[in-house]
C-alpha cells in the first residue's frame, strides 16, 4: 500500500519506518528541512532503539524516503497519516494548529479518494475540525473529491515503540466509513495474524481511548508516589506493598513503580489537555486535578530529602546525578524530573556533575548555559568529591555499581535514590547513608 506520513518525528517516524518493515512504499514528510536532511544523509533525530537499523534497511530496499515536497507526498499515499505535534497551548489544552495544517495541506492537493488518519493524540473533536478544513480547501478549488476521516491513536512507549508499533495489543481504529475501514483493516492486518487486536469505533470514541488511556496510566503512578510517601512515614515498604497489590490480577504490576514523578511528551501534556476539554464542557474531571498537582510536589520529594540532610543553603555543596531523561531508553528531556531537581540545586548555590547514557546532548541543548551543571561521559566520572549521589533515572546500567568505588570516589557516602534501584540493607551493610523512595531510609 502507498503511505504518506506527515511528520517525522517520533510517532511519525516510527510509523512510516514500521510500516515500510512490513512492505509498503512509505513517504515521510516533514516542514523542517535539517531533519529531513539528517534522515535522507542516514541519521536519526532521535533516539528510540533498534529505529535507526530499520529505517537504514527500508530506506535501502526503496519501500521508505524522506522529503520537504507536500504535494509529492499528498500525491503519494492513499493513506495519509498525521503524525504531528500537538503541543499544550498556554491554558493547556492541545494546540491543534499543526494538525489544521497538514489537513489543509492535503485538501490544497488531494486528487482521488483519501484517508486521512489523525495519528496524534487529539482531543475529542478534531475529526471534525479535520474534515471541515479539507473540505474549505477543495471549496476554493472547486472540487468535491471523497475522503474520509479516521482516528488511529498511538499506544507507543518510548523506549519500546518498535515492539509497541509491530506486535500491538490493541489497534484503535475510529471511522464511519466502509472504505476506510477495509483500507485500514489490511494495513494492519499483517501486524495481527495471530491475534486480532483491531477495534474499531467511531471517531470520537477512539479520540477518547487515546486521553483516557494515558489519563489512567498518569493516575496510577500519582497514586503509587502518594503511597510512597505515606508508606515512608508510617514505617512501611512500598516496594512490599507493589507487590501485595500488583498480585491482584484486577490490579496488576504495571506502572505501579514509585518514583519522582512521570515526565514525557504525553502523559504532563495529555491529562491537561483532557482536563481543559471537560472544563469547556463544564466539567470538573477531580481526579486528574489531584493526579497533576500530586505529580508536581512528587518532582521535588528529592529536593526535600536533600534539604532535610543539608539544609536549605547549599552553597559549596556538589552532587553527583544519575540520569537526565524522563525515563530509560529514550533521549527525551520534556518535563523530565532532573531538570526539576537541577534547577533547585543550583539555584541555591550547588554544583552538579550529570551522566545520562544517551540524553546528555540533548539535556544541553533544554539546559542551556546553566551555571554550575556540568556533563561525564561515565556513571563513575561524576562522582569524585560529590557530597551526594542522586539517582533521578533507572537506566540499566545504575543497577549493579562497584559500591566499593563508589564511596570510595564519593566525598560522603550518601546515595538519594529515586527509582528504589538498590536494597536498603544492602546499601547499609556497603556502609551508605541511603534515601529511596517509600523505603527504609539508612542513616548514620
Amino acid at each position: 500500500m502507498k503511505i504518506t506520513v506527515i511528520g517525522s518525528g517520533y510517532v511519525g517516524l516510527v510509523t512510516g519506518t514500521c510500516l515500510a518493515e512490513y512492505g509498503n512504499d512509505v513517504v515521510c514528510l516533514d516542514v523542517d528541512a535539517n531533519k529531513i536532511q539528517i534522515l535522507q544523509e542516514g541519521g536519526v533525530p532521535i533516539f528510540e532503539p533498534g529505529l535507526e537499523e530499520m529505517i537504514k534497511r527500508n530506506v535501502s530496499a526503496g519501500r521508505l524516503r524522506f522529503t520537504t515536497d507536500i504535494k509529492e507526498s499528498v500525491d503519494h499515499g492513499t493513506i495519509q497519516f498525521i503524525a504531528v505535534g500537538t503541543p499544550p497551548d498556554e491554558d493547556g489544552s492541545a494546540d491543534l494548529k499543526y494538525v489544521v495544517a497538514a489537513a489543509r495541506s492535503i485538501g490544497r492537493y488531494m486528487n482521488g479518494y483519501k484517508v486521512i488518519v489523525d495519528k496524534s493524540t487529539v482531543p475529542v473533536g478534531t475529526g471534525d475540525k479535520v474534515r471541515a478544513a479539507i473540505i474549505e480547501e477543495l471549496a476554493q478549488r472547486g472540487e468535491q473529491t471523497s475522503f474520509a476521516v479516521v482516528s488511529n491513536p498511538e499506544f507507543l512507549k518510548e523506549g519500546a515503540a518498535i515492539e509497541d508499533f509491530m506486535r500491538p495489543d490493541r489497534i484503535v481504529i475510529g471511522t464511519d466509513d466502509d472504505t476506510a475501514k477495509d483500507l485500514m483493516g489490511s494495513l494492519y492486518a499483517p501486524f495481527v495474524r495471530n491475534h486480532d487486536r483491531i477495534l474499531f469505533m467511531d471517531v470520537r470514541s477512539a479520540e477518547m481511548t487515546k486521553y483516557a488511556a494515558n489519563a489512567m496510566l498518569a493516575t496510577r503512578i500519582s497514586f503509587m508516589n502518594e503511597l510512597a510517601n505515606l508508606s515512608e512515614v508510617m514505617g512501611a515498604d512500598i516496594e512490599l506493598v507493589r507487590k501485595g497489590i500488583g498480585s491482584d490480577p484486577r490490579i496488576g504490576y504495571h506502572f505501579l513503580y514509585p518514583g519522582v514523578g512521570y515526565g514525557g511528551s504525553c502523559f504532563p501534556k495529555d491529562v491537561q489537555a483532557l482536563q481543559r476539554t471537560a472544563e469547556e464542557h463544564g466539567i470538573s474531571l477531580k481526579v486528574l486535578d489531584a493526579v497533576e498537582k500530586a505529580n508536581h510536589a512528587q518532582k521535588s520529594v528529592l529536593v526535600d530529602k536533600i534539604v532535610k540532610r543539608f539544609g536549605n543553603d547549599l552553597k559549596g555543596k556538589h552532587f553527583a546525578l544519575w540520569g537526565l531523561a524522563f525515563k530509560p531508553n529514550t533521549d527525551d528531556m520534556r518535563d523530565a524530573p532532573s531538570r526539576v531537581i537541577i534547577e533547585y540545586l543550583l539555584n541555591h548555590g550547588a554544583t552538579v556533575a550529570a551522566h545520562d547514557p544517551v540524553s546528555i546532548h540533548e539535556a544541553q541543548r533544554v539546559m542551556p548555559g546553566w551555571q554550575g551543571l556540568s556533563y561525564e561521559d561515565s556513571p563513575m566520572a561524576v562522582l569524585p568529591g560529590a557530597d551526594a549521589l542522586v539517582i533521578v533515572t533507572e537506566w540499566k546500567v545504575f543497577r549493579s555499581p562497584d559500591f566499593t568505588e563508589v564511596k570510595a570516589q564519593l566525598k560522603n557516602a550518601l546515595v538519594f535514590d529515586g527509582r528504589n534501584l538498590f536494597d536498603p540493607k544492602r546499601m547499609q551493610k556497603e556502609g551508605f547513608e541511603y534515601y529511596p523512595i517509600g523505603r527504609q531510609q539508612v542513616t548514620n
